[in-house]
């Protein structure tokens, strides 16, 4: 008799841990999951688990195991498991029987039971009702948190087309002022050498003394008018160049 009472004690305790909610198994699993550790992992002593990027999660991970991409539904599912939201700060979330490395706690995790409307309005009605409209604040701050985390994320995707587009623009002109540049390089090499075979040219006709050609006061001039314009020309185009 004994042996057959260990062999039904056996089976319940076999059934109660292959009874354990999906939604339990699949939760464990992501916060588990070492590669998801931006989005959702453990806290620090493994008591509670954070979803630290809830945009991401609910857009990246839900729809992997839950088939939604809703965060709010997600926060639902916890508080009717009997998750408690424990800081202000973060979305961090705890229960006595999900910690880390202890997986076969989940299957003495229960979901709530509803309450009936007979039940509802007996002496602990009061208590009931507050701890429903707790409830509901708390999906609705889910919600809005929510929105307001997938608003911002959906902004920097915007900010960061607007700035590739300018970069673009940007980088367009650069390369016109670029070309813009080496042409009037060129043009100035070519004036500078054509100023000289012009000199070389009329080197010949200037007058001779004792078989030494003189330099004219006209000569000078063109020479000191050249030396400044392409003194000028330089300091330019270096500046247009930077």
């Amino acid at each position: 008799m004994g042996e057959l009472d260990q062999c039904e004690s056996t089976l319940l305790e076999y059934i109660r841990k292959s009874s354990t909610p999906p939604f339990l198994l699949k939760t464990y699993m992501m916060v588990e999951d070492p590669a998801t550790d931006d989005a959702i992992s453990w806290n620090a002593d493994g008591t509670a688990f954070i979803v630290r990027q809830p945009a991401e999660f609910a857009r990246d991970l839900l729809p992997t195991l839950f088939k939604h991409c809703n965060f709010s539904s997600f926060v639902r599912q916890l508080n009717t498991y009997g998750f408690r939201k424990i800081a202000t700060s973060q979305w961090e979330f705890s229960n006595d029987m999900f910690r880390k490395g202890e997986k076969d706690l989940l299957c003495d995790i229960r979901r709530r039971k509803a309450w009936t409307k007979k039940q509802q309005t007996n002496k602990h009605g009061q208590n009931i009702n507050a701890a429903n409209k707790k409830e509901r604040d708390e999906d609705q701050r889910s919600s809005s948190s929510t929105s307001s985390s997938s608003s911002e994320y959906n902004s920097l995707i915007d900010e960061n087309k607007r700035l590739k587009m300018e970069n673009g623009v940007l980088s367009s002109e650069l390369s016109t002022i670029n070309k813009k540049c080496k042409e009037l390089i060129d043009i100035v090499a070519m004036l500078a050498e054509n100023s000289e075979e012009e000199e070389e040219g009329q080197q010949d006709e200037r007058p001779m003394l004792f078989g030494v050609r003189l330099e004219v006061q006209e000569e000078m001039e063109r020479k000191r008018k050249r030396a400044e314009f392409t003194q000028t020309v330089g300091v330019f185009l270096s500046q247009l160049c930077k």
